[in-house]
């Protein structure tokens, strides 16, 4: 199948990733053509550790990125059959890339957005096919992480549904259906778990250190949520953050002041090289 993924960061790079490994022609398509250099560098550079790891040999590596075109812009999508979205966290970035997206899409391709806390309903509406228009948010490293939540909009097709869990599962994830409700199944128990960790922080119940041993030792979490944030990105935990907050409009969301002067201070955790710890 031909699949294309629009965006080229750390989530884009890993579901074009993944869906070659799985056999699929992808076209990975970005506006800057810094970010598909350095998706190309990273796909390449996380395809080496699977081989390291004997996760896949060599030969699975090479043919893998033979599988990946990277292209600047968003055009020449006529043929493809799957169009994974995975741009910035913004409805208002989102509602322009599907706006053009919309004019250069097969009627019969499955249109997927990977938003991880924005409304699929409201997004679906923007591509202008919305029964054919559904969520599917996969995890950071994408490579690695299992599940892909398949989130149903309010006018998403049972056939758009049953098409993106079937593809999930083809690529080797683990495809859960869920309703469009904020924060998903994940981010609506996950994203308040970190907020707290950072009002702990502000508050000086602990140091980030204390906080995250605290949680692996007592919880048996594998990462602690100050760590975990800097792995998301805390802009992308801030973005989360004020999404729950919005929706749903209650103050036990209330978003951790620590966080958005973090974020304001371009402290954006390990792709910044610098938020609750340094990298």
């Amino acid at each position: 199948m031909k699949v294309a993924v629009i965006g080229a960061g750390a989530m884009g790079s890993g579901i074009a990733q993944t869906c070659a490994l799985a056999g699929h022609e992808v076209t990975l398509l970005d506006t800057d053509h810094g970010a598909l250099e350095r998706a190309e560098k990273t796909m390449r550079g996380s395809l080496a550790r699977m081989v390291k790891k004997e996760t896949i040999d060599k030969a699975a590596a090479d043919e893998a990125m033979t599988r990946v075109t990277a292209r600047h812009g968003i055009s020449g999508l006529e043929d493809a059959g799957v169009i994974i979205e995975a741009v910035f966290e913004s409805l208002e970035v989102k509602r322009e890339v599907w706006g053009q997206l919309a004019a250069i899409t097969s009627k019969g391709a499955l249109l997927a957005t990977n938003t991880s806390s924005l409304s699929v309903t409201a997004i679906a509406e923007f591509s202008g096919r919305p029964e054919r228009f559904c969520g599917m948010h996969f995890f950071n490293p994408v490579p690695m992480m299992a599940l892909v939540e398949v989130v149903r909009g309010l006018r998403s097709s049972e056939e758009a549904v049953e098409q993106a869990r079937a593809f999930a599962e083809g690529i080797g994830k683990t495809p859960i259906v869920c309703e469009d409700k904020p924060g998903f199944i994940v981010n609506r128990l996950l994203v308040p778990y970190i907020n707290d960790a950072i009002h702990a922080l502000s508050e000086g119940v602990a140091s980030a250190e204390d906080i995250d041993r605290a949680m692996k030792l007592g919880a048996n979490m594998p990462i602690g949520p100050l760590a975990l944030a800097d792995l998301v990105g805390l802009d992308v935990s801030l973005a989360a953050a004020e999404s729950l907050l919005t929706e749903f409009g209650d103050p036990k969301f209330r978003v951790a002041p620590l966080l958005r002067q973090m974020v304001r201070a371009g402290k954006l955790g390990r792709k910044s090289g610098e938020g609750f710890y340094n990298y």
